[in-house]
């Protein structure tokens, strides 16, 4: 059984202790709708599944897990299977935690760099629309965005998603940054252009980002929501990373803004959706045709990347090598 096709990005987890910057942030600056369940969950919406970003208090200010929407029970039992084949655990979700994702069942197990992966089928909607800023946010079969993921392993990673969803290449960025050579490939699970993206330092296994997840992108219905976002994040004080611009290989325009958690959130714009009749990998010289441009970096902002990297020397990075590359389709 192919699971191509199948698999969706559904939602996210995220660990922090920052409830009221996290608010500001997704509620009024990127324009998400916002449920305080209690001290201690805060969940954003960004259509008619009542989660898509749940908070969980904690101290990681990071993402800790992927839920990925399948289609049907047949593809997470074949899912299962892979996984449990290659003697990795897989658990059921309590009745809170599933509760909290807005999901009827999940089933996790673990995931490369400590991302824990769920995967769920049924998506509880909510009874009344979301308190949107805009005009909406475009998810459906393609799901709801993509992560962006750096790592010293890159193959591996690639292995995983491959041997797990049948992830297929879309292609290859090469981009220069601060004299530092990375090597960026993107990988589909349906029609959207890639659901993750993974970053490698050419030559170094340096890790230079101390989140999981490097950023995390949503896609807004129209340009203007997109530029309204841009100029509410700026206007309400947060931190820029990136200032419009458009992609090389999947030609979105977006930005790219620094969240509490301090990983980054890009908020994109009318991607291309690929053609799987036509459609060959290639490579593309920079991450941008134009923009893109780096706000408000600093001297002690590149340092502490350096520090970061060297730092990653000394820590194992985990791919789940037992699903990192063998193949244990039917």
């Amino acid at each position: 059984m192919n699971v191509f096709g199948k698999a969706h990005l559904g939602y996210l987890v995220i660990e922090t202790e920052k409830f009221s910057d996290w608010r500001r942030f997704g509620e009024d600056a990127i324009g998400m709708h916002c449920d305080e369940l209690s001290t201690e969950h805060m969940r954003f919406r960004l259509d008619d599944h009542e989660c898509r970003f749940l908070l969980q208090r904690g101290p990681a200010e990071d993402v800790v897990t992927i839920g990925w929407h399948i289609d049907d029970h047949n593809t997470v039992d074949e899912i299962v299977r892979r996984v449990t084949t290659a003697g990795i655990p897989v658990a059921e979700g309590t009745d809170e935690e599933t509760a909290l994702r807005g999901v009827e069942r999940l089933l996790r197990f673990p995931g490369p760099k400590g991302l824990t992966q769920e995967v769920f089928t049924t998506a509880n909607t909510a009874a009344a629309p979301p308190r949107i800023r805009h005009r909406g946010f475009v998810t459906g079969s393609a799901g709801m965005g993509h992560v962006a993921i750096t790592s010293t392993k890159p193959a591996q990673l690639h292995g995983y998603y491959d041997t797990v969803f049948d992830a297929r290449l879309s292609d290859f960025i090469d981009e220069t940054i601060s004299g530092v050579k990375l090597k960026i490939r993107f990988l589909r699970v349906n029609e959207r252009h890639h659901s993750v993206a993974i970053a490698a330092v050419r030559g170094l296994p340096v890790n230079p980002i101390r989140t999981r997840v490097q950023h995390l992108n949503i896609q807004a219905a129209e340009l203007d929501d997109m530029v309204d976002s841009y100029q509410r994040v700026t206007a309400l004080g947060f931190d820029m990373a990136l200032a419009i611009g458009q992609h090389t290989n999947d030609r979105e325009l977006s930005f790219y803004a620094i969240t509490p958690s301090g990983f980054e959130w890009e908020v994109g714009w009318n991607p291309i959706v690929v053609d799987e009749t036509t459609w060959e990998p290639t490579t593309h010289q920079g991450i941008s045709i134009w923009g893109h441009t780096p706000v408000g970096q600093t001297v002690i902002d590149k340092l502490a990347q350096f520090k970061t990297g060297a730092q990653s020397l000394l820590h194992r990075e985990d791919t789940v090598p037992a699903l990192a590359g063998t193949s244990i389709r039917t």
